[in-house]
């Protein structure tokens, strides 16, 4: 059970991370490999912040800007300068690397005994609730602590999703979509696709720089090489969870990140407890992505086939 419930929490800080790559990704059809520096970068700023006395709420906040400061750079790089967007964020990606280095000051830094949101969060709980160190769900004893890292990750990947759906709603954001979809005819209404592209990308990286910063708070350490993978890992959720709800409508594409996140995870969790030895973890994981991409292709042939099979009986 324990291991289930860990399972959930980190399928749902990195759902945030997910909600990022799914800006890139699905409204600017592009996976932007900025990424995999972000996260790593948010993780640094506020392991950082916190080893040196800043409330853990503050320094997660300031992560989540310098995740967007990341983005920023990224696609200023694209849009200023002409660079392609591959190169750009391989670019700024590189860059991250020296600089969370520098905040960080070390390859990593132990957060075990700093008191994190999570912790903020769990003696709330315990106070409200007034919980024991543990709880019995259906038979199993499950430390109390991580059921509140469960239900603070939860209300956070909440709140997040909510805002971003409201965020598309608004006429920028929907400026930002549309630019995605046809930016001369949304350039054509007076609308800057070039402030779209910057702002889109910051924003996305920033919700990946928070996702870094509470994966930190959660893990109790931030490390230089964090962000490994990361990139397939989001792009893994946005399509999982689009073929879990199977519905292009905005808020299931919200949905269907954070539930793909959540499922993708369970996945690994369990390919781990089957014995997988954890130096393939990486080799499993892109193999649960080239399934997830070719599964629809594959699906919609024998669709095509049944159908024709149909067509030649009658």
């Amino acid at each position: 059970m324990t291991l289930l419930i860990g399972s959930f929490t980190i399928g749902l800080i990195l759902a945030i991370l997910a909600l990022g790559i799914f800006i890139s990704f699905k409204i600017f059809n592009s996976a932007d490999i900025t990424a995999e520096g972000s996260v790593t970068f948010g993780a640094a700023i506020a392991a950082a912040l916190i080893v040196a006395g800043v409330s853990p709420l503050l320094a997660t906040l300031i992560a989540f800007l310098g995740g967007m400061a990341a983005g920023a750079v990224t696609g200023i790089l694209q849009t200023k300068f002409k660079i392609n967007s591959l190169l750009a964020g391989i670019l700024v990606m590189t860059a991250l690397y020296s600089v969370n280095l520098h905040v960080m000051g070390k390859s990593n830094v132990p957060l075990l005994t700093e008191t994190s949101l999570i912790t903020y969060f769990e003696k709330m709980l315990g106070s409200i609730f007034r919980m024991p160190a543990e709880l019995n769900i259906a038979g199993w004893m499950v430390p109390s602590k991580d059921i509140s890292a469960l239900v603070c990750i939860f209300t956070i990947v909440l709140i997040t999703g909510i805002l971003l759906y409201l965020f598309f709603k608004t006429n920028i954001g929907t400026a930002m979509r549309a630019t995605g979809n046809n930016a001369q005819m949304i350039r054509a209404l007076g609308v800057s696709t070039n402030g779209m592209i910057v702002f889109g990308l910051a924003l996305s990286n920033g919700l990946i720089a928070l996702s870094g910063a509470l994966l930190a708070q959660y893990q109790g350490f931030a490390d230089v090489q964090m962000g490994i993978g990361m990139l397939v890992w989001g792009l893994a959720s946005v399509i999982i969870g689009e073929a879990l709800l199977n519905d292009k409508s905005l808020g299931f594409l919200i949905t269907g990140t954070i539930m793909g996140s959540v499922v993708f995870r369970l996945l690994v969790a369990i390919a781990l407890r089957w014995g997988m030895n954890p130096n393939d973890l990486k080799l499993i994981t892109a193999l649960f992505v080239f399934i997830a991409l070719t599964l629809p292709y594959i699906l919609g042939k024998i669709k095509m086939k049944k159908a024709k099979a149909q067509t030649s009986l009658k």
